[in-house]
């Protein structure tokens, strides 16, 4: 019995391409073209069309051989294809599986394998050439093995249709190159249990995808470019990672837009970047990179666009930046939530000059003048947003302020013949801040504090009318240097997200004369989403010991306190908690209804701070409110008016600009 070798199919090797060979792309195309990457069976069905042709040509025509001296019977044929595609049909009467050599296959579940991807070769059936290459795709795309060729055997009954089919090698390594961001581990896990095992295509291509989804979930630009069987069943994959290659920097007009010398140092702008040289290009890392640009508060515009380097996989990253007026001279006015009296007495002014990008290096400079008519704060603040040499985005900001604020808060209800007490502080000190991990942030400083007491014209005093003793010390006024420490969670910028705030202070009595206490305050914040209203919980609370000023005592009540109080009404303490509760829902455009309700008490130390100022004017020490109110989106944040009841029965008006504390 003689094979007609004119009719055979043969796939070829199983390797993919690489990116560069494809028609739609160009040779080492830039960094988002490699995401096109060929998948396996993409090579396997060219050579098999290209194949097929053959088979087309030949199946017709096949020589038949017999076993005998007979001479050969006619092929059968079953006249035209029924589906008037004008291919001739030929009569199978059997059809067989076996291997590349025409011998049976060593393992018989790869014969039942491909037998089972036949569909249109069946004994006994007419088929066309069609049908035949259909059957040779499935066997191929089973991904078991790398070779099919139907080859046609006359018989005695009939022609025999053998396919005969060379499975894959076993599986027994893996080499992957070029993959410097691919975890290892990822890899490992998709053929931990392959080992020993025909390597499956289909298992490739879905381990192939998995690759390329890992880079683009992670905003990655990376592909499995090349894989290939090597002998001995290791199979080899080529992974390709766009690398970057120079960060160029570029300042444009912000009339024209065309290039032009920018004030602000380069390497200020490149230390702010986590996108580094020879790193994998990472879109989503360069968009964070620009949204931090845009956060140091001296661009007005930031892009980033990534351009190829010659016939290579790295991108040069051209940054092109828009600055922003560096500063200038600002008014303004504000409401101080010291005044007891009626908003319209706590009125205040203000006049600021501001400088964002000293020496080109991103350091802030502020000068600012508020004066109302009582109230007077002149602030001057020098804020180097991340120090020379320091790896951790140290901050440090040395302030120098003169301030003069109502006592009311502690010293309020004074007799109708003495005027309002104010307390005059003169502070210095410096401040060092840095992120400790995402979303923590932490504080520490050293300020100094003169502060006491004034009259209305000015003059110290020691003393108010309740004979309340206003000094720690006794004396006109008190010196305190003060060590801070600060740690601030924060969930997101979102007023209604996760915060919490906890701050030591320390009195350090250098001089016998200067004060010595502890001060520990905490605040959390934390808001629910509840269907179309927003659910947002409050609660504060502090405690000193030692030796300290009253007018440092905690105030209680008012708009940032206890609503439906006046400001510090329901008394002052060493110790004090409070908590809060608000619902609020959009209405319509930028305007929020909210109702609310507050809780605050001294916890019982009002009798405990120097002189009981709090005893001496009757606060209760604990009181509630509650009450609606409506809030306006504004340039100048939220306005907010609300209307409040306390447990007194009293009501008050609450007007206030920003969110509570």
């Amino acid at each position: 019995m003689r094979r007609s070798r004119d009719v055979r199919f043969v796939s070829s090797d199983v390797k993919l391409p690489s990116a560069s060979a494809s028609a739609s792309a160009p040779a080492r195309a830039p960094a988002p073209a490699l995401l096109s990457a060929a998948l396996p069976f993409a090579h396997i069905g060219r050579a098999i069309d290209a194949a097929a042709h053959r088979l087309g040509a030949c199946l017709p025509r096949v020589p038949v051989a017999r076993a005998d001296t007979a001479p050969p019977p006619p092929v059968r044929r079953h006249g035209k294809d029924a589906g008037g595609g004008g291919e001739e049909r030929v009569l199978i009467s059997e059809v067989a599986v076996r291997g590349k050599d025409g011998e049976p296959l060593e393992r018989p579940e790869l014969e039942a394998a491909a037998a089972a991807a036949l569909r249109a070769c069946r004994p006994n059936v007419a088929l066309t050439v069609r049908e035949v290459q259909e059957d040779v795709h499935r066997v191929v795309e089973s991904g078991l093995f790398r070779s099919c060729m139907p080859v046609a055997v006359d018989t005695r009954d009939g022609i025999r249709l053998v396919f005969e089919v060379e499975p894959n090698q076993d599986f027994h390594g893996l080499v992957c190159e070029g993959a410097n961001m691919l975890p290892s581990k990822f890899l490992e896990d998709a053929f931990r249990d392959r080992h020993g095992k025909i390597i499956n295509i289909r298992h490739l291509d879905q381990v192939i995808k998995s690759v390329n989804g890992w880079y683009q979930e992670r905003g990655l630009t990376g592909l499995v470019s090349y894989a290939e069987i090597l002998s001995g069943g290791i199979l080899r994959l080529q992974v390709s990672e766009a690398e970057v290659n120079n960060i160029n920097i570029r300042f444009l007009d912000r009339k024209t837009g065309e290039p032009t010398v920018g004030k602000t140092q380069p390497e200020t702008i490149l230390r702010q970047l986590t996108t580094k040289k020879g790193q994998a290009y990472n879109r989503a890392q360069v968009k964070r990179d620009v949204e931090t640009i845009l956060t140091m508060g001296i661009m007005e515009d930031v892009t980033i666009i990534p351009q190829p380097v010659g016939d290579s996989n790295k991108v040069d990253l051209v940054m092109n930046l828009v600055e922003r007026p560096s500063g200038g001279f600002s008014a303004g006015g504000g409401i101080s939530s010291g005044i007891t009296n009626g908003p319209l007495s706590g009125l205040i002014g203000s006049f600021a000059y501001s400088h964002r990008n000293v020496f080109g290096r991103n350091k802030k400079l502020n000068l600012s003048l508020e004066r109302g008519q009582i109230d007077s704060i002149f602030r001057l603040n020098f804020t180097d947003p991340w120090i020379d040499g320091d790896n951790k985005r140290t901050s440090r900001t040395v302030m120098v302020q003169n301030s003069r604020t109502p006592g009311t808060l502690v010293h309020g209800g004074d007799h109708p013949d003495h005027g309002p007490i104010t307390i005059g502080r003169v502070t210095a000190g410096v401040e060092y801040s840095r992120p400790f991990r995402p979303k923590w942030s932490g504080t520490l400083g050293l300020i100094f504090q003169h502060a006491g007491a004034r009259d209305d014209k000015s003059n110290p005093v020691i003393r108010d009318f309740y004979n309340s003793q206003l000094t720690a010390s006794g004396n006109a006024s008190d010196d305190t240097l003060l060590a801070k420490f600060e740690s601030i969670y924060t969930d997101s910028g979102d007023h209604s997200s996760t915060m919490f705030v906890f701050n030591v202070e320390q009195g350090l009595p250098v001089l016998p004369e200067w004060l010595s206490f502890n001060r520990v305050t905490a605040r959390l914040r934390q808001g629910y989403e509840i269907g179309p209203a927003r659910l947002l919980l409050s609660a504060s609370g502090g405690h000193v010991e030692g030796n300290f000023p009253p007018h440092e005592a905690f105030a209680i009540g008012g708009t940032n306190s206890v609503r439906g109080y006046e400001e510090g009404a329901v008394g002052s303490g060493r110790s004090y908690a409070v908590g809060s509760g608000e619902v609020s829902c959009r209405m319509f455009g930028p305007l929020e209804g909210v109702i609310f309700g507050d809780y605050g008490s001294d916890l019982g130390s009002g009798p405990k701070v120097p002189g009981d100022p709090a005893g001496a004017r009757g606060k209760p020490g604990s009181g509630y409110g509650y009450g609606v109110g409506v809030r306006v989106d504004s340039p100048l944040g939220p306005l907010r008016l609300e209307y409040a009841f306390n447990d007194k029965q009293a009501r008050r008006f609450h007007f206030a600009v920003g969110y509570r504390n």
